[in-house]
Order: structure tokens, then sequence, then C-alpha cells
């Protein structure tokens, strides 16, 4: 009988449940662990800190690298996207073309490793001084980020940082970045993403929930950081991305100046590597304990799906701290031998011409993207690009025909989520325009009605659920939330929340997410998380957020406020007031004033009729006086 420790209560028998789910059941493992030994702080004064004396050796110092005769550098023909093209391992290279790719089985070596950095060893073996990623012109080898990795495990712990110790990442796009990825994997220590963009009190409840004990911070988000761990029993402590100019703290560059071999630590595929965070429905953000065997499952399944290899260059330019561009990009062109090409952001003014300057052959999308390149005037050149496979979600039919007709990139079509991967992909030989694609062999997939029970009628929306055939392919719980985790995996499935259809060919179609929650730009943001920060102005009784369609796809917020008794508040006030407390990406773009909002009978906000009501003639919009005052972007710039 297994009994959980995190809620007593809960027992499952576990000879009962398939050996996959056995790791499934776990609620809050508590591991013991060793602590590396501290090294010497006489410099900077803080107590396990690094000491910087003298000349620094084996910092980051990478050459640009011209990589002698037949290789992943090779150029392009010039002549078009639809001419010559390098050969790749699987699939069909574009619309029309007619050219087919040895198949590359992802299933054997180097696929055989059990974790992230035990796969960039290997490929580091295999490919050793080839240009595997590509930062502002200056190309790393697979040799380079391996021993990048390896300097940043051996700092980490030579300031205490052990096996199962949570370390916080809150910097932009880096090459740093994936050293310190692949280094905390190698410790067994956990890392914890943040965004650049949270404060207040979100980021707050985020560094409480992680317990993290470590930060490396961008120099300009340290205020950002002290607000938020202002009321934190044990605030985690600083490694800067920068000079450091203050006690407590210590630069990155000595933690990855430090060339002691780091400590062999065994580290197993059920171990977690990372805390992702996702949108709260009714309640604060999540964070999802990640297992590494779900990192290289997840990189399989983009591998099987897109058919990369060898010869390809992913183009990268989505933020390292999502998912997104950690599992769903860097680690599948690691898997396949393939070049990377890593941006700080991604700028739709560039972005052709970085394909086109760096011989990208695919990229990660989401649908906001494609909507921001299709509304940029045709050009002879649409064509002009070595770009064959893009792989996302949200391109909806209509755009998938027309982003495909006009670029010639076969577009793939995927739905997942942080929690479970990514359960249904498209196959590029077999598309249906809307769809985003068919069960794929590594998930069980069902399809539950209200009533609580299976639907087996074709076109019938559901409640998509969810559950693994392999071990460790999902998420291991919600971090200190075992009642969420519980709720979560009731019955043994896993409860996307999320409404979808599937035909009778098996294709499934993605309808609405069946929860409080909005998308935009590619972020996800808890309505709960914006109505607390509008709640506690004091014009405002009470307010409810709902997402309105955007014209570049996803969701834009409006807010219905209730204002007090005889308050002065405009639109722009309440806006005004959000700044600060909460990311951008989060701030409302819409603000109605509402009497009251409608209730049930026990007092629940009925969204749905404030949505049926949507964007009304006496809604404020923060875009229109933009552009009225003369404030609005004239160029288009997507942080995904």
């Amino acid at each position: 009988m297994f009994r959980s420790p995190a809620v007593p209560d809960m027992a499952i028998r576990c000879s009962a449940i398939p050996m996959p789910w056995r790791t499934m059941c776990r609620a809050v493992a508590v591991r013991s662990r060793p602590r590396a030994t501290s090294i010497s702080s006489r410099s900077t004064g803080a107590p396990g800190w690094p000491t910087k004396t003298g000349p620094q050796r084996g910092a980051m110092r990478p050459a640009r690298r011209v990589w002698p005769g037949p290789n992943p550098m090779t150029p392009l023909s010039q002549s078009g996207p639809n001419s010559r093209r390098r050969p790749r391992c699987c699939g069909i290279t574009g619309p029309g073309t007619g050219l087919r790719r040895r198949r590359h089985d992802p299933m054997t070596d180097p696929m055989t490793a059990q974790t992230i950095h035990d796969l960039l060893a290997q490929q580091a073996r295999r490919y050793g001084e080839a240009p595997f990623v590509t930062f502002k012109d200056v190309a790393f080898s697979f040799a380079d980020l391996d021993a990048m990795s390896r300097r940043a495990a051996a700092g980490l712990a030579a300031i205490g940082v052990g096996k199962g110790d949570r370390v916080a990442l809150m910097i932009d796009n880096c090459v740093e970045y994936l050293a310190l990825w692949f280094g905390l994997s190698r410790l067994g220590a956990v890392e914890v993403p943040l965004n650049t963009g949270h404060r207040g009190a979100v980021l707050s409840h985020m560094l409480r929930l992680s317990k993290a004990r470590v930060i490396v911070i961008e120099p300009g988000l340290i205020p950002t950081f002290k607000e938020a761990a202002a009321d934190l029993a044990s605030p985690p402590c600083m490694v800067v991305r920068g000079p450091v100019d203050m006690d407590g703290a210590v630069s990155l560059d000595a933690v990855m100046a430090i060339e002691d071999v780091p400590p062999e630590v065994a580290v197993a595929p059920s171990d977690p590597y990372a805390i992702m965070f996702t949108s709260g429905t009714t309640g604060l953000s999540k964070g999802a304990l990640m297992p590494q065997g779900y990192a290289l499952n997840a990189a399989r399944q983009i591998c099987e799906a897109t058919g990369y290899g060898e010869g390809d260059c992913l183009y990268n330019a989505l933020p390292l701290f999502h998912g997104n561009a950690q599992v769903l990009s860097a680690l599948p062109a690691l898997m396949a031998g393939a070049r990377t090409v890593l941006c700080d952001r991604f700028s739709a003014r560039r972005f052709w011409d970085d394909i086109r300057d760096h011989r990208c052959t695919a990229f990660n999308y989401i649908g906001t993207i494609l909507s921001v390149l299709m509304k940029a005037p045709e050009s002879p050149a649409d064509r002009d690009h070595g770009l064959q496979v893009m792989m996302g979600a949200g391109a909806g039919k209509g755009l998938f025909e027309a982003f495909e007709a006009r670029f010639g990139v076969s577009l793939i079509e995927g739905y997942g989520m942080s929690e479970i991967g990514v359960p249904i992909t498209s196959d590029p030989a077999r598309k249906r325009p809307g769809s985003c694609g068919r069960q794929t062999a590594h998930y069980d997939l069902m399809l539950m009605g209200r009533d609580g029970n299976a639907i087996e009628t074709p076109d019938t929306p559901g409640e998509l659920l969810v559950r693994p055939k392999r071990p460790n392919g999902m998420m291991i719980e919600y971090v200190e939330m075992p009642e969420k985790t519980v709720e979560a995996f009731r019955d043994l499935w896993f409860h996307t929340g999320d409404l979808l259809q599937r035909d009778a060919d098996g294709f499934w179609f993605f309808l609405d997410r069946d929860k409080d929650a909005l998308r935009r730009r590619g972020e996800n943001i808890s309505s709960f998380e914006v109505e607390r920060v509008i709640n506690m102005m004091p014009e405002v009784v009470e307010c409810a957020v709902i997402p309105v369609p955007s014209d570049l796809g996803e969701d834009d917020v409006m807010i219905c406020v209730v204002p007090r008794d005889g308050a002065q508040v405009s639109g722009q006030a309440v806006r005004a007031y959000c700044q600060g407390k909460m990311a951008d990406f989060m701030l409302p773009r819409y603000v109605r004033f509402v009497p009251v909002l409608p209730k049930t009978a026990t007092a629940r906000v009925e969204k749905h009729k404030l949505k049926s009501e949507g964007v009304t003639a006496d809604t404020w919009d923060a875009e229109t006086e933009d552009a009225e005052t003369g404030d609005a972007e004239t160029t288009v710039e997507v942080r995904a």
C-alpha cells in the first residue's frame, strides 16, 4: 500500500496501477542530500560565495569557428527555399518539394540518455568541436557547452548547491542560461525558470513556493527581486549576471570561472530537473515539478514529429524561461545533432533576415507569431529563405493554409501543456487544417463529458484527459499544493481543463479553455492574479477579468470593474495602477465599468455573461488611446 506523506488520507494500492503511473502517484518526496563544501569568501564577505582572485581561467571565451569541409554550416543554394536542400532525417521538406529524407530513429544512440546532462555529454563526445549554438554571431560547439555546464556545476556546488536544491533563473536569453540549465541537472538540482517580466505579489508567490536557495538574476531586475523578496523568511542568495556592487552577492562570471571537477551525483530519470510555473485557474500560479524523463520524452517526440537531423538549424527566439524554448527547441536540436541559433527575443522585423543569414531550417512558433508575420506586406522575397518546417500551436483554419501558401513552409501543429508534454501532433504527410493533429503513441487520451463519463461519439466536445504510457512522462506534482495535485490526477487521469473534440478520422480539434485562464502573446495569465491586484485599488469594489479575442490570435485582457460609490476612476487610471505590480503582458487592454457583476446564487461571477457582451461601446481601449495620443507602437515585437 502506497501512502502519500503529503496527503495522509490518500492511500493508493500500487499493485492496481500501471507501472508508468506508480511514479505519478508520488505527492511529495523529501530526499536527503549531501551538501558540497563551500569555498572561501574573503573577497566578497558573503559566506559560501566564491573568491575572485587574479585572472580567471575557463571563463566563457568562445572563438568564432569556421567548420572546414562539408558540415552543417555549408550554405544553402541562394536561389530560394525550394531549391537544392541539405538532406535531413525524415518527413517532407516543404509544400510541393517532393524530397524525402532518411528517417532517424530517436530511440537509438544518443537517445538512450537518461538525463539532460547525459545527453549533452554524449553529443559533446560525438560531435566535439562542431558548432551547436550561435548567440549574437558567436558560435559555441557541443564541447564548449558541455565544458561550460561542468564549470557551472562546479561553481554552483562551491556555493553550496546540491541535489534537490532549487535555483531560480531570472535572466534573459544567453548561452550562460543553457550552461546553468545543464549544470544544475548535473548536480541533481532543480531549475526554477522565472519570467523576467514578473514582479510584485506574483514574483513573491513564486519565490516563496519554490523555496529557491539561489537566484541568478539580471542586474536591472535586482530592485524588482528585492521588493518581491522583502517578506520572505529566507530570501535566496543572488548570483548577478553582470557587475556586482553589493554585499552578499557574487557575479555569474565568478561562478562560471570555477574549474574544479564537479561532484559526481547520481541522477535518475525520475528525479526532478525543473519547476515550471503554470497560470492558476481559480487561484495562484502552480509550480509543476518536472522529472528528467519528461524533458527527454518531449524532445524525442518533437524529433519524431519533425524529423530533425544533423543538417538542420533551429531558430530559437522564444524566452528560455519557457518550457517551449528549452524542451521543445533547444533539447530536440541537441538530440538531433543539429545547430541552433539563439536570439535575445523574437522580432518580426529581423525574423526573415536572421533565417537567411544563419541558414535556419526550422522554428517553433506560437499562433500570434504567424499572425504577425502574415501582417507584413507581401514581397517577392517571401519564399527566399531556407526555412522548411515550423512547429507550434494556434494556427487556425485559414491562417494555416495562407501561411504555408505564402511562405512555402510546412507547418506542424500540436497540442500540449507544461504538465503533460505534447500528446497530440500532426503528421506533415497527413494534415487537416484547423486540427492540432492526432494522438501520439506515447499517451492515452480520453474525452470526458459533464457527467463524468467517457465520450465515444465523434465531433462531440468534452474535457481532454491524459496519461502517459511511459514512466516519467508527465509532471510529478504541484509543489506545496498536494490538494491540487490530487485534484488534477483524480481517477488516475490528468484533467487538462481544456475542451477538445475528435472527428471520425481521429483528428483532434481544440475548442476552448474550460478554466479561468487567458493566453496573450504566448504567455499564460491567471485571471485571479490580475483581479487580486485590481481589487486592492481603493476606488474598486470588485472586478472580473475575461479574455477578448485578439486580432493577433489568442486573447487580449479585459477587466470589468465595479467602482466604489462616488469614486472618480478611469480606464487609464486602472491600467496605470497595475503597472509595476504585474508583468506588462498581464496589463488590461480593455476596461469596462459596470454597476454590478452578474453572479450565481452561490455568489460565483458568471463570466460567460460578461464574455457574451464582450467589448461594449463604453469600454475603454488602451490601444485606441495610444493611437490618439501618438503613443502607439509603430512596429510589432512579440515576446513569446
